[in-house]
């Protein structure tokens, strides 16, 4: 093929021209995101069992859906929650990878097989069955610059106008409204009813009864009278549409005339359907809404439609009110791609002048320089057929792609060169001889490094997606490298490149060729030495794989590098009960001390919902901080500090974290787990159990901010009926619940008609009346048994009849505290289960200077150690992920060292030569564990695929080495005579390919702002493990392939062919003759074992006798 394009350079043009074009276009269609769709699956079932308790809701309808959970296809795990308020929520969640679709169905299939045996008020509500993505992609947030627009105006305002409009955005899975739309409050007075003979239970019938709508129907239409000339639709008077109207619903009519008015016993006003929920941006009131995707969407196209859409939807909002995103993750995802870009850029340039520093040459300096754009693209034609986008670990691909295709470039270049200048041949001639010698190694490069990455590519779960981003990239970059290295390099190389010719360089060249001439004959003489004394050298090596093994097992563990993404998350929890007054309170006084932190740009805050669950006691800060080129200090520093700050804030538990760095597989960065009553312990003992647990941890000093991710206890007041006493009073169980009801909770009666939507009308005592205990005494219900006594009567509103204040009232109205009575206890707002056990979820962080892994370590211990037996624990989340990626990480290492050996063996038709290649492996792992660990940095996914991509380029030098000294064999030379001479010819071309892949990796270890740690864990160890690989292999390669080749020789290869070959010589006694046991012809003379050299001997069995200490001559 070179000798194709060496003499077609057009064709060679126009084949590189059209890669370059269809790449472009692949590019442009690519999406771009932070990372894949990295984050499992997850299907979610909803009920609801109106009244019930947490324990009855858990009993009732959670326990019989997760009975029905099993034989489910790829299903990793699944929690549930109950709460208080009677909801059921169980998330399964399945194999990264898993057809959202398809696991929808099977558990819809499951839930209906537990319908029958669920109480008919949850049949009756439905039970949901949905896909979903916990995770919020944005928040956006309308503020207004005009005094008579209120916090909730503005809620109403994002109901009416913007949320329909944005939940039918494609790629949006769910949004959720912080606050309420307006509703018709009717806040009725207790007091007033009763002086008035009216109970609640008239209020909701007036309501229901006075604001309906009516179809009134028409008049002179078919069929009709004869002569009948017109036809019209009557129109009856609706719903209502304002306070004033509902203000005047008649409750009573009384005999003399005058008529009681629900204005007259209530207060009506437009206001929040329901409260419990704040959102403000540093202090200013917002009308707020987050946004979810759906499972697979691009975080990026959608937050920009959103946008869109809110630009489009802002011109009709009234005047002075605005809009932004007071928390968007896809700013981060923006930088980081754009951060990585940098960086290959300046991976290139050094690159370059890397190459012009060895080549010296211009022209010979622009032909890798012309190939590396043409790689990259036609690495993204590539990857654009397999669904790959544009994110993070494609681009640190790239980056680590950049070195590898300018090796091949390089190999070519180098050899051309050297031949025109030893030779005195033509450019033209000069690359055709080059490419004959060096066809082989380039082909064995690329298969060696492709093949490598092959088990990555394999691997399960959300690791095995982040490995396959890379394995792919750099596999697809490999093959167009190694395409255009036989085809498109000897071509610029026969037409741009001219013979050399004795001009003087300039000082920077010849201090630099004076230096390489200094070091290539000391390491000629060193690798003689070393040769000549292989054994020694074969004990240090063994050392030195001892110490590689022994720090290896000691480099802490963990799954990805936490992020600086530009926002810290603040959670908060009062004590149970606290009031959302309360909770505000704290609110102010933390976002006093936030916005004096100069790294900080503003606080979003949400009071009454968090993460761990929603009530008034809990709130939930997001914290911009400013742009990372703005401030001196990392989001991880920030949130040390501002932990410590946060110690000042009194009644109140504060944790401020980070964001996690792969979202949707957890809610926060750190470590996850639920600890599990496994032998039907009660929830007092799970309590129990959780208490010495985080009592334990919090005395650890590798841990912080270990907490249970759920709401404490809360304080419920426990309501008894005297049912006795009520019967002998004419009351029903039931009407005295319905007065409480009625009451004390907002009540949806009905709806009404405002701003062109329809509202709620909501039924509730006001405020001064359900503020304690007392409330009962404000409660009344008329008795079933009437008053003999009554003289007069009335009509209400309804139909029915009511004492009259002056003839038996207060024997027909019941105060319920007559026969009621309470007692205050406490309860778990919500309980939760995990994989079928009674569990509590325990959160925290690692503390500075240790990792996840020792973290999940130590938790381990305290659960094993000091908990009572039964009890045991289950990772979840991204602490899941991190289980499988370390469990799978060793079979990986494994499995790439026996793939490359399997590739040498089919190249070089030989099992001795990989053995000397694959050698140089532990000196680049060891270079990898030791530059991470000066670092500080853990054993994690980055850290991996450093270390596989430094065993296929460790591999790829000896191989250069390796096939030279094969050739040199061939031409006659002894075993160590052709490793020395195959070792100094190739220690320009190594030490320029390897000096320029480091310095192309070298901006990722040294990279600052938006997703730096991930640049640092891959760039450290890869650039540690070249370093490792290069210098200390250079010396030991040519011990390890004339210690191997003496061992072994062709031994190896002997068992495998089952037979004696013509030319051996078993007993090393003497050379013989007849051809080599080596394949021959047919290929590239590089692709072959030493084949017979005549007058010589078999040089290469003649040298595997073992009892010989020195080379024959």
């Amino acid at each position: 093929m070179p000798s194709f394009f060496i003499d077609r350079p057009i064709f060679a043009w126009v084949v590189a021209i059209l890669i370059s074009l269809c790449g472009t276009i692949s590019l442009l269609n690519m999406g771009i995101e932070s990372y894949p769709n990295i984050a499992p699956p997850q299907v979610v079932v909803t009920a609801t069992y109106p009244g019930a308790s947490a324990d009855t809701t858990e009993k009732t309808v959670t326990q019989v859906i997760e009975q029905q959970l099993t034989g489910i296809d790829h299903l990793l795990y699944f929690s549930s929650a109950s709460s208080s308020s009677g909801t059921a929520t169980v998330t399964l969640t399945f194999e990264t990878g898993t057809d959202p679709d398809i696991a929808q169905v099977q558990v819809q299939n499951k839930v209906s097989l537990a319908t029958p045996r669920l109480p008919s008020e949850v049949t009756q509500q439905g039970v949901v069955v949905a896909k979903s993505n916990p995770d919020f992609l944005m928040f956006v947030a309308l503020t207004s610059s005009n005094p008579t627009i209120d916090g909730n105006r503005l809620t109403d305002i994002v109901s009416s106008q913007v949320l329909d409009q944005i939940a039918r955005i494609p790629g949006v899975g769910s949004t959720r409204q912080l606050g309420s739309e307006y509703g018709m409050r009717v806040w009725l007075n207790p007091d007033k009813l009763r002086g008035y003979g009216l109970s609640a239970t008239d209020l909701r019938n007036a309501l229901s009864t006075q604001n309906v709508q009516f179809a009134a129907g028409s008049i002179g239409t078919d069929p009709a009278v004869d002569g009948q000339g017109f036809s019209a639709t009557v129109s009856a008077e609706g719903r209502f549409t304002s306070a004033e109207e509902f203000s005047d619903i008649i409750l009573r009519a009384n005999n003399d005339g005058t008529v009681v008015r629900l204005k007259d016993v209530a207060r009506v006003e437009l206001g929040p359907q329901t409260y419990g929920f704040n959102a403000q941006w540093n202090g200013t009131p917002t009308g707020s809404f987050g946004v979810q995707l759906l499972p697979g969407a691009n975080a990026l196209d959608v937050a920009n439609a959103v946008r869109a859409k809110m630009a489009e939807l802002a011109k009709s909002f009234p005047d002075g009110v605005t809009w932004f995103a007071p928390y968007d993750t896809t700013k981060f995802v923006t930088i980081s791609i754009e951060e990585v870009v940098h960086t290959l850029v300046e991976a290139i340039i050094l690159v370059f002048l890397v190459m012009l520093l060895f080549l010296q040459n211009f022209r010979a300096t622009v032909i890798p320089t012309l190939v590396i754009p043409v790689a990259l693209l036609g690495t993204f034609l590539g990857l654009s057929p397999l669904g790959f986008t544009v994110n993070q670990l494609t681009l640190f691909g790239m980056v680590l792609a950049i070195g590898i295709v300018v090796d091949d470039a390089i190999v070519v270049i180098e050899n051309v060169e050297r031949i025109m200048s030893e030779e005195g041949l033509s450019p033209k001639e000069a690359t055709r001889k080059a490419m004959g010698q060096i066809t082989g190694a380039v082909i064995a490069i690329t298969v060696v490094l492709a093949a490598v990455f092959v088990p990555s590519a394999l691997q399960p779960g959300a690791s095995g997606i982040i490995y396959k981003q890379f394995a792919l990239t750099i596999a697809v970059s490999m093959g167009f490298s190694a395409f255009l290295a036989l085809s498109f390099t000897p071509a610029l190389c026969a037409t741009i490149l001219k013979p050399t010719h004795d001009h003087k360089k300039n000082i920077v060249y010849r201090k630099f060729n004076q230096v390489f001439d200094w070091v290539q004959g000391t390491y000629s003489g060193h690798i003689g030495s070393a040769v000549r004394h292989a054994p020694r050298w074969m004990v240090v090596f063994v050392l030195i794989a001892v110490v590689m093994g022994f720090l290896f097992v000691r480099l802490p563990t963990s799954f990805v590098p936490d992020e600086d993404q530009g926002y810290a998350l603040a959670i908060v929890q009062l004590p149970p009960g606290s009031s959302i007054a309360r909770t505000e309170k704290v609110m102010t006084d933390m976002r006093s001390i936030i916005l004096k932190d100069p790294s900080v740009e503003g606080v979003f805050q949400i009071s009454g919902f968090s993460f761990v669950g929603s009530g008034e006691n809990v709130g939930m800060n997001f914290i911009r901080l400013k742009d990372w080129d703005q401030r001196d200090l990392t989001a991880t520093q920030i949130i040390q500090q501002m932990n410590g700050k946060m110690q000042a804030v009194r009644d109140a538990t504060i944790f401020v974290v980070n964001l996690p760095t792969i979202r949707g597989l957890s809610q926060f960065g750190g470590i996850d787990m639920y600890l599990q009553a496994r032998a039907g312990q009660s929830r007092a003992e799970l309590q129990q159990a959780r208490n010495i647990l985080l009592g334990a941890a919090s005395q650890n000093k590798a841990l912080v901010g270990i907490r249970p991710n759920t709401l404490e206890d809360a304080p419920l007041l426990q309501l008894q009926v005297d049912r006795t006493q009520a019967q002998s009073m004419g009351l029903s169980v039931s009407d005295i619940y319905t007065a409480i009801q009625l009451t004390l909770a907002p009540v949806y009666i009905n709806d009404f008609q405002y701003g062109g939507r329809v509202k709620r009308v909501m039924l509730q005592a006001d405020a001064p009346y359900r503020m304690g205990t007392d409330a009962f005494e404000h409660i009344f219900t008329p008795s079933g048994l009437a008053s003999s006594s009554s003289s007069s009567t009335s009509s209400t509103a309804t139909g029915g009849t009511v004492a009259s204040a002056s003839t038996g009232l207060d024997a027909a109205m019941i105060p319920l505290s007559t026969v009621v009575s309470s007692k205050w206890t406490m309860a778990a707002p919500t309980l939760n289960r995990y994989n079928g056990y009674s569990a509590v979820e325990i959160v925290g962080n690692e503390a500075p200077g240790y990792s996840t892994g020792q973290a999940m370590g130590i938790v381990e211990g305290i659960v094993n150690d000091k908990l009572p037996k039964g009890f045991g624990y289950d990772w979840t989340g991204q602490s899941y992920q991190e289980i499988l990626s370390g469990n799978s990480s060793t079979l990986l290492l494994a499995l790439s060292v026996v793939i490359v050996f399997l590739c040498l063996s089919a190249l070089y038709e030989s099992w001795s030569i990989p053995v000397s290649v694959l050698l140089v492996v532990p000196l680049g792992i060891l270079g990898t564990v030791v530059f991470s660990m000066l670092r500080g940095l853990p054993n994690d996914i980055y850290f991996k695929i450093g270390m596989i991509t430094v065993i296929g380029l460790a591999a790829k030098n000896a191989i250069l080495i390796v096939e030279f000294a094969v050739e040199q064999q061939q031409e006659g030379k002894t075993l160590r005579e052709g490793i020395i001479e195959a070792a100094r010819l190739r220690l320009r071309p190594i030490l320029m390919t390897s000096l320029a892949f480091i310095l192309g990796v070298f901006p990722l270890a040294i990279s600052t702002g938006a997703g730096a740690n991930s640049r640092h864990a891959i760039g450290t160890g890869v650039i540690g493990g070249m370093l490792f690989a290069t210098f200390l292999g250079l010396l030991l390669i040519p011990v390890f392939y004339v210690s191997v080749r003496r061992l072994l020789g062709d031994k190896l290869d002997e068992v495998s062919h089952n037979m004696p070959k013509p030319g051996h010589d078993p007993d090393g006694d003497g050379p013989h003759g007849g051809p080599s046991n080596g394949p021959s012809g047919g290929g590239n003379p590089s692709t072959t074992i030493v084949p017979h050299a005549p007058n010589v001997g078999d040089v290469t069995h003649f040298d595997s006798d073992p009892r010989r200490g020195t080379d024959r001559p």
